[in-house]
């Protein structure tokens, strides 16, 4: 089911120092049904670890890809308002700069619904959507937009490339970078499908967002790495690809958009975050051991604040049934002993079971419904949006609970 790693999956370097141990945790997005809360649940240790040679930061487990991604996987893009609007605008950028037409081509690794690809479908622009999970690929290829049922490998990069003969003036890889296994074998991937004057265009969460707003929940068996510039700088020059430009976006708690080509310019954004890092002294142990020590905290302040609540005799919801939610309820112990159920707005979740908790992931209508106390947002990073959409609970006197980057109640 899994394996330990005991080389960086970056430089292959056996110079590990672990972090933090999250225990035995569920799998993020394993929801249950009723059928199957009788059985046994898998569950894998969570070891987070430093590379002291290439600074590398990332999880010792390694779970099979196929368990993860192939069955039954429950994450729709297009579910998030926000997350379209973000992309739209992204492809729109991208579109005018690099002024793509009916005779350029876009790929995307980990396409999900076409979620993105869709932007580019709608100006003529051809695409090719590539993403392991079925369900996800079949609505992506119903709406018109071209997508392969695969994992996105240099293995296949060479199929595409020397078969079929594609090659990209645009290739996109949002939020996928840290799930890959085989980091090696995806930035050669992208390398071989990408046009000598292309760009490919990553976004990946930012390790020092992570590490600054404690949003020590995004780590989770999914998410094999979390990345510094430092580690991306040196990951991609192996491969001949070279980071020329980044934007700091705030989606997902803070995130990286990095501009990669084969011809090296590295512009301002780029240098002024390595020497941050730098001066941050990324490359040492001491700064993530801080890091741990802020969970802990963060950890104790929380639950004496549910404890709190639940000794007033109110009543909680979780919001967002996230792959997020999984490491938090887990390593915190929150399940029934505080909370009702979880509410989350996607359909494809709803009547099923948390991971680990077994708690019943309900519609937002629910809410409602129940009159609840107090909403626990465990999709913190979407809090706005859910804040704005539950307002008839603010209405009603309802209260919200924001757990990161410290548990305050609004």
């Amino acid at each position: 089911m899994y394996r330990i790693t005991t080389e960086c999956r970056s430089c292959g370097s056996k110079n590990l120092e672990k972090i933090i141990y999250f225990g035995d945790t569920a799998l993020s997005d394993a929801l249950l049904t009723k059928e199957m809360l009788d059985k046994p649940e898998l569950k894998v240790p969570l070891t987070l670890a430093f590379c002291k040679d290439c600074t590398l930061v990332q999880i010792l487990e390694e779970v099979q890809p196929e368990i993860l991604f192939c069955r039954n996987y429950p994450y729709y893009s297009s579910v998030s308002k926000y997350l379209l609007e973000h992309f739209a605008k992204s492809a729109n950028s991208i579109i005018k700069e690099k002024k793509l037409d009916n005779n350029s081509l876009v790929i995307e690794a980990a396409s999900n619904d076409g979620y993105m690809l869709k932007n580019f479908v709608e100006k003529g622009i051809p695409v090719l959507g590539i993403d392991p999970a079925e369900g996800q690929v079949k609505i992506a290829n119903d709406k018109g937009i071209r997508s392969l049922n695969e994992f996105f490998t240099s293995e296949l990069a060479n199929k595409l490339h020397d078969k079929d003969e594609l090659s990209a003036d645009v290739f996109l890889a949002n939020n996928v970078l840290a799930h890959v296994p085989d980091l090696n074998g995806f930035v050669d991937g992208i390398f071989t499908l990408l046009k000598e004057t292309g760009t490919a265009v990553i976004e990946a969460p930012y390790l020092m967002d992570l590490i600054d707003h404690c949003e020590f929940d995004t780590i989770y068996h999914q998410h094999l790495c979390y990345f510094s510039v430092t580690a991306l700088d040196k990951l991609f020059r192996r491969h001949k690809l070279f980071l020329n430009r980044i934007e700091r976006v705030a989606i997902h708690g803070g995130t990286l958009r990095l501009f990669i080509e084969k011809e090296e310019n590295p512009q301002d954004s780029v240098k002024v975050l390595l020497k941050e890092e730098a001066d941050r002294n990324v490359a040492d142990i001491l700064i993530y051991k801080q890091f741990a020590e802020r969970i802990h905290s963060i950890k104790s302040s929380l639950l004496q604040m549910l404890d709190n609540i639940k000794k007033d005799g109110k009543t909680i919801v979780g919001y967002g049934a996230a792959a997020k939610a999984n490491t938090l309820t887990g390593y915190f112990g929150i399940g029934n002993n505080y909370l009702e159920a979880i509410a989350d707005l996607s359909k494809f979740k709803q009547g099923l079971f948390f991971s680990g908790n077994h708690l019943p992931i309900v519609s937002p209508a629910e809410i409602s419904e129940k009159n609840y106390d107090y909403m626990l947002i465990l999709a913190w990073n979407f809090a706005n949006e859910i804040m704005e959409q539950q307002q008839e609970f603010k209405n009603k006197g309802g209260k919200f609970i924001i757990p990161i980057p410290e548990p305050k109640i609004v």
